[in-house]
């Protein structure tokens, strides 16, 4: 059974930093493409960091430039880090397996981190 545990978000000021984790079990990180998407309110979740198991990275146009996706293969974790957050940013935020097409790889979701930044 894959379980996707997220963690590392809160309330932050615009231009403020946070570093969101996501911690596996029942699946290896190192062989997948690991993402990061987030859903904002009224909005679909969307893919915004993308890590494939060679360590390539990918962003959303959004947030390229600001946010760095990477990984920890012994931890079984994947990491993002968001600097100069905005508050267009806000959202819950869930790690996932990705698809070549850009789709999560499972259909459940962990219960994803809480971004909240202010202006």
């Amino acid at each position: 059974q894959v379980q996707l545990v997220e963690s590392g978000g809160g309330l932050v000021q615009a231009g403020g930093s946070l570093r969101l984790s996501c911690a596996g079990s029942g699946i290896i990180f190192s062989v997948n493409v690991m993402g990061w998407y987030r859903q904002a309110p009224g909005k679909q979740r969307e893919l915004v960091a993308r890590i494939t198991s060679g360590g390539n990275t990918n962003y959303a146009d959004s947030v390229k430039g600001r946010f760095t996706i990477s990984r920890d293969n012994a931890k079984n974790t994947v990491y993002l880090q968001m600097d100069s957050l905005k508050p267009e940013d806000t959202a819950v935020y869930y790690c996932n397996t990705v698809r070549s097409s850009g789709a999560p790889g499972f259909t459940s979701w962990g219960q994803g981190t809480q971004v909240t930044v202010s202006s």
